[in-house]
């Protein structure tokens, strides 16, 4: 006799046979899933786009990745062009159908070299048009007004390393509108410029190893031992031992 609330021997059977068909309906899902991702990776190894990660083209080299110039890198401006772009520097590039031009706010004469004249060697390091053309000149014209020598001793402790950083430079350009500016402050400041010296040469000893500067430099040390003295001479002896002397 079965006792009550037991379960008899059809519910068990019914049970059991419940049991082994959610099995068997579970086991057909995972093979079905198994099946399914096998067939999905098996299309994404066999894609174009995969071949093509395995298995360069020949004609990547051709086309290397670039900076995309909409990127958020490119928006972000130097020191320089900030200060350019929010009228900073008083004078504007004037587009000439030969050459260019400044255009200056007010007379030249009249603007403070401090801090103009250190913003604009700051500015020789730019790359770019038209920063390029308003810092060279720029700092060129400055140096030509009534009054300069007084105006930029007092500064050589600042220009000196700014003027470096341009010296030492990996970009050609840059190096060369360094060392004209350097000549050019040599020109306005004199013997002045002697004790500052040891700190602009050794990046010129360097170049004056590559073919292409060795005239440029040489003349550059000329001219900085014409307007330095005999002064000059022995700090550029010290450190380039190989210059010959505009004297000799």
């Amino acid at each position: 006799m079965q006792k009550p609330g037991c379960p008899s021997s059809v519910q068990l059977r019914s049970r059991v046979t419940g049991n082994c068909d959610q099995r068997t309906s579970a086991g057909a899902q995972i093979k079905q899933r198994t099946a399914v991702q096998r067939s999905t990776s098996t299309s994404l190894t066999n894609s174009p786009e995969s071949v093509t990660k395995l298995h360069p083209r020949p004609s990547d080299k051709l086309n290397p990745k670039t900076i995309n110039p909409f990127g958020e890198q490119s928006r972000v401006p130097s020191a320089f062009a900030a200060i350019y772009s929010k009228g900073g520097i008083p004078c504007r590039l004037v587009h000439g159908s030969v050459k260019h031009r400044l255009q200056w706010d007010c007379p030249p004469e009249n603007l403070p070299f401090d801090p103009l004249l250190i913003t604009l060697a700051e500015g020789l390091r730019e790359t770019k048009h038209p920063y390029t053309f308003v810092s060279k000149e720029g700092f060129r014209e400055l140096l030509l007004v009534k009054g300069a020598p007084e105006k930029a001793v007092p500064l050589l402790p600042r220009l000196i390393p700014v003027l470096r950083a341009a010296l030492v430079h990996s970009d050609d350009e840059v190096f060369e509108r360094g060392l004209s500016a350097l000549v050019q402050l040599s020109v306005v400041v004199g013997p002045s410029l002697n004790d500052h010296l040891k700190h602009l040469l050794t990046s010129l000893s360097k170049r004056l190893m590559d073919k292409k500067f060795k005239e440029p430099i040489t003349s550059a040390l000329q001219k900085l031992e014409q307007h330095g003295g005999s002064g000059s001479l022995i700090i550029i002896k010290s450190k380039i031992p190989t210059y010959c002397s505009v004297c000799c």
